[in-house]
């Protein structure tokens, strides 16, 4: 079993990766949010969180990320292993929740066939 903590090697940290990733990456969308992924050499995925310009004040891109990482901590094990993901998420009329950026997680990697069989 996969550990559930969220280690350094696997944070996306290097502009030319979100540049790449950006450029080149497939996307899947729901509302509100966006998963690009490409698959990395490494044997273990790596994930960033960027936010859109604009995204609310500090609170709420701070708020934005503890939930993105959460949400990925907690579905990893659930994840193929060996691509590079960005999540990015849109502000939205709503209030932000722990609960639907969950769902929108999960749906994303479905649609993007990142879940285990």
């Amino acid at each position: 079993m996969e550990s559930a903590c969220f280690s350094r090697e696997e944070h996306i940290k290097r502009p030319a990766d979100f540049k790449n990733l950006f450029k080149n990456g497939k996307r899947a969308s729901v509302a509100g949010a966006k998963l690009f992924y490409l698959p990395n050499e490494l044997g273990f995925n790596r994930i960033g969180f960027p936010l859109p310009r604009g995204f609310g004040n500090a609170v709420e891109r701070n708020r934005a990320k503890r939930f993105s990482r959460e949400t990925y901590r907690n579905y990893k094990a659930h994840l193929n292993t060996g691509y590079d993901m960005l999540f990015l998420v849109y502000p939205t009329s709503e209030k932000d929740s722990f609960s639907t950026r969950c769902v929108q997680f999960r749906t994303l990697c479905e649609k993007a066939g990142l879940v285990k069989k």
